[in-house]
């Protein structure tokens, strides 16, 4: 999912740049990353779209399913409600993740583009000149995506479980489904 929009990223910065912005020496390494990770924001805002949105999606087709044994005449307006639902939690969930995400990236990936790259090949990423550096750099997309993916989890987990838990009890409610308790240890098992 990430490499596709770095690319699609990439392509339109180079296109889109001004002339002489595609020319202009940068002062250094730090701020060519920080050129990089800028014209990398889309995508990075769109892996946190779909990190933040994912449980909404899941917790979508589990309705989808549960819906079909609804009276037929429940079913649509119990579907709009729970779409609501829905896009009420991703309102929240994804300002947070992308706020979160946005702030992570240049201590995760910026690393990653330093250690990495030299100026001259920054330079060569943010001019998308047809080069082999844009296939190095498109080869850590993995590493980065898992890089920034595993700090914005840990750094947002608190933030979002307890939404979500939210949204599931409100879909079952709705649904006419018991609450599912709160996630507890599990017990030992007994002899």
């Amino acid at each position: 999912m990430f490499k596709p929009l770095l690319n699609a990223v990439f392509v339109a910065a180079a296109f889109s740049l001004p002339a002489h912005a595609q020319t202009a020496p940068v002062a250094g390494k730090k701020e060519l990353v920080e050129r990089v990770l800028q014209l990398q924001q889309p995508g990075i805002e769109a892996m946190a779209r779909g990190l933040a949105e994912q449980p909404a999606m899941q917790l979508m087709q589990q309705a989808g399913q549960a819906l079909q044994r609804l009276p037929a005449e429940r079913r649509e307006a119990v579907a709009r409600d729970i779409e609501a639902d829905l896009r009420k939690y991703a309102e929240e969930a994804v300002p947070i993740v992308s706020a979160r995400a946005t702030k992570l990236a240049p201590g995760t990936i910026g690393p990653l583009l330093e250690e990495r790259f030299s100026e001259d090949e920054l330079r060569q990423v943010i001019a998308m000149l047809e080069s082999p550096v844009i296939r190095k750099f498109q080869g850590m997309a993995g590493e980065m995506q898992k890089a920034l993916t595993e700090k914005l989890v840990g750094e947002t987990k608190a933030d979002i479980e307890p939404k979500v838990r939210a949204m599931q009890q409100t879909v079952a409610k709705r649904l006419g489904l018991p609450a599912q308790p709160a996630s507890a240890p599990a017990a030992p098992a007994k002899k």
